[in-house]
């Protein structure tokens, strides 16, 4: 963690002085009426754009919600791998996994063959396969996170603070004003008085969930169907003879139904789904009386020959499987993509829903908003054109259609693997989960090539950072003061691109030389990219922040030795940043290189996004390439 660039001071490291408008703001109580983005919705998604926008004090961020106040109870609690590598560029990963419950395992249990005798284990894997991610999957009261997030924002410069009970009555946009986007909010007053608040924006952002106002107002449907199957759903403190009430388990019952067991942070807490009644083609659950006792009851058929005995009921409730999508994430119309710009956008659930088996909701919907936030930000502080916020709807919608159809497959499958009728091998649930854990981890995301996603021309030079995938973190040594860490989590959430440098192998001397050429020609060559759109007065990391690893060991080598751009002045004080080189992990098996399938002869440059994906792998020497891709993606001061 890097502070004091701009002098020394005290305190927090996280909290920042205030901005002008974090001033202003402080003591404002209604709403603006005139901002940069507009959030409507405080949920996983909107928070996460909120806190990353939280980052630019020139963008005047406001987020609105029509609950009285934060969450206090979630219920999409499983945070998948994934959102811990997002949250690690939020800063707040270590905190979640302190407190958070470690699914290390999943367990599988199904009836056995003597009627009578009641479920047996058949199975025990590790939930995520090994090497996946640096992170664990792991379990937290969706609040908590929510109050990650909202920490973020109260420290940031601009001391961002939602706005509580206020309602959006409906939102429209005219692209031929200066802030596009008009949102009314009905505010209820103590006296039972009501009053309309009105806010402009230059863009807008629906968070607001599957029933959204603000997907109404753009005129985007939410299509799909049901799978008509009541399922109940508790978080309970019991007492229990069941062996793996502190694994995570999943059991297929010819008796009961399906089961499927999160054990929850805490130590004692446990959730679990119990697959209830069959609905009707038209029939809602809520047409069903369905009481916490016979979601209890239920689960003791599942468990039987174990008892279930429930002390204390934190929640419950009950719901029915549904996967739904827009055709759309954005307000432009259906075939004027060429001709039209977006202003407003939807994220989460209210552009896509999934059932709560395969922990896919709170998790995408947060990505959604990791990919459109620094996004917004480059737009808005002139980096980029408008036209890249096309892009959103663009990868969003074809990753959401994915992972709904998983979805669907997988909640269909632990429905049918309990009925002796199907004739399902409960083995196969074990199988496919297995075979989809890239999935369930958040990692199966890839990203198809475009003006963001480079062509995987050649991707043999790094077979381990998959074009268009997230960048897989690996351990390595920093050069300057010898510490040992994870190479991706210099990748913060501050909008700034990074240009992983991968020195070539063999002799240190010639290695050494080459990174010094290819630093000479980024830092004094006209047609850099750093050169071509530096911002007058900004530190020459603002925009793409240059990472060098080398494959040697780093006792060998002089921080001295290394060119200007890896040792950057910067700052008020143009102090220099000593945080730039990394050399390999000596330790068996944690040399980069041979993790991430890196060509140690020749060497590499990778390209990473901004929201933590790998935009282009290109040769050591791919200077033009690498200006020809960031062209279409900066504007010219």
């Amino acid at each position: 963690m890097q502070f004091n660039l701009n002098g020394f001071r005290t305190g927090d490291p996280d909290a920042h002085a205030a901005s002008e408008q974090g001033v202003r703001r402080s003591s404002q109580v209604e709403l603006p009426s005139q901002v940069d983005v507009l959030v409507v919705g405080c949920g996983p998604a909107g928070l996460t754009l909120a806190a990353q926008l939280a980052a630019f004090p020139e963008i005047d961020t406001c987020i609105v919600d029509a609950n009285p106040g934060p969450l206090e109870l979630g219920r999409a609690d499983g945070i998948a791998c994934r959102s811990m590598e997002m949250f690690q560029a939020f800063g707040f990963a270590e905190k979640v996994m302190r407190e958070s419950y470690w699914v290390n395992e999943t367990t599988f249990w199904r009836t056995q063959d003597e009627p009578g005798k009641g479920i047996v284990r058949t199975g025990r894997i590790d939930d995520v396969e090994p090497g996946l991610s640096e992170f664990p999957h792991t379990i937290l009261n969706q609040a908590r996170v929510h109050e990650f997030y909202l920490d973020i924002m109260r420290r940031s410069p601009n001391r961002i603070v939602p706005h509580y009970g206020r309602t959006l009555v409906d939102l429209a946009v005219d692209p031929a004003s200066s802030h596009p986007v008009t949102a009314r909010f009905e505010v209820v007053g103590a006296d039972g008085s009501r009053q309309i608040e009105v806010v402009t924006a230059r863009y807008a952002v629906g968070c607001d969930g599957a029933r959204s106002t603000v997907r109404r107002s753009l005129g985007i449907p939410l299509e799909g169907d049901s799978a008509n199957q009541a399922w109940g759903v508790m978080d309970i403190l019991a007492v229990t003879d069941f062996p793996d009430i502190r694994l995570k388990s999943v059991i297929t019952s010819a008796d009961g139904g399906t089961i499927v067991l999160i054990p929850r942070e805490g130590g004692y807490l446990a959730r679990i789904y119990v697959e209830m009644d069959k609905l009707g083609k038209d029939e809602r659950v809520t047409q069903r009386s369905i009481a916490i006792e016979d979601v209890i009851a239920a689960a003791n058929r599942v468990f039987h020959p174990y008892v279930l005995d429930v002390k204390e009921i934190a929640w419950w409730s009950v719901y029915e499987i549904g996967q739904r999508m827009s055709p759309r994430f954005d307000d432009v119309s259906e075939g004027a993509a060429a001709a039209q710009l977006p202003h407003a956008f939807i994220a989460g659930d209210a552009c896509h829903t999934h059932s709560p088996k395969a922990g896919q909701g709170m998790n995408v919907s947060m990505q959604d908003t990791f990919n459109l936030g620094w996004k917004l930000a480059a737009v808005l502080r002139g980096i980029s054109p408008p036209e890249l916020l096309r892009s959103y709807s663009d990868e969003r919608r074809d990753l959401a259609k994915t992972l709904i159809d998983f979805d669907r497959e997988w909640a269909a499958l632990l429905s049918a693997a309990s009925k002796p009728e199907n004739a399902i091998d409960p083995a196969k649930v074990q199988a496919y989960f297995v075979e989809h854990g890239h999935y369930t981890a958040g990692t199966a995301t890839r990203y198809k090539p475009s003006v963001l996603i480079g062509s995987a021309e050649h991707q043999h030079l790094a077979t381990g950072y998959v074009v268009g995938k997230r960048f897989h973190s690996a351990p390595v040594i920093r050069l300057a003061d010898a510490r040992p860490m994870q190479l991706g989590h210099v990748v913060e959430a501050d909008g700034r691109w990074r240009l992983f440098v991968f020195a070539p192998g063999g002799n240190q001397e010639a290695s050494l030389a080459a990174v010094g050429q290819l630093c000479r020609f980024l830092t004094d060559t006209p047609q850099s990219p750093i050169v071509r759109f530096a911002r007058p007065g900004a530190d020459i990391d603002a925009l793409i922040d240059v990472r060098c690893v080398l494959p040697f060991h780093h006792r060998g080598i002089e921080p001295g030795s290394l060119p200007d751009l890896l040792l950057p002045r910067k700052g008020r004080l143009e102090l220099q940043d000593y945080e730039k080189a990394f050399c390999i992990d000596p330790q068996p098996d944690r040399d980069i290189y041979a993790m991430r399938g890196i060509d140690q002869e020749r060497g590499c440059l990778i390209v990473v996004r901004p929201d933590q994906y790998v935009a282009q792998v290109l040769p050591f020497d791919g200077v033009a390439a690498l200006t020809a891709f960031f062209d279409p993606i900066f504007t010219r001061p």
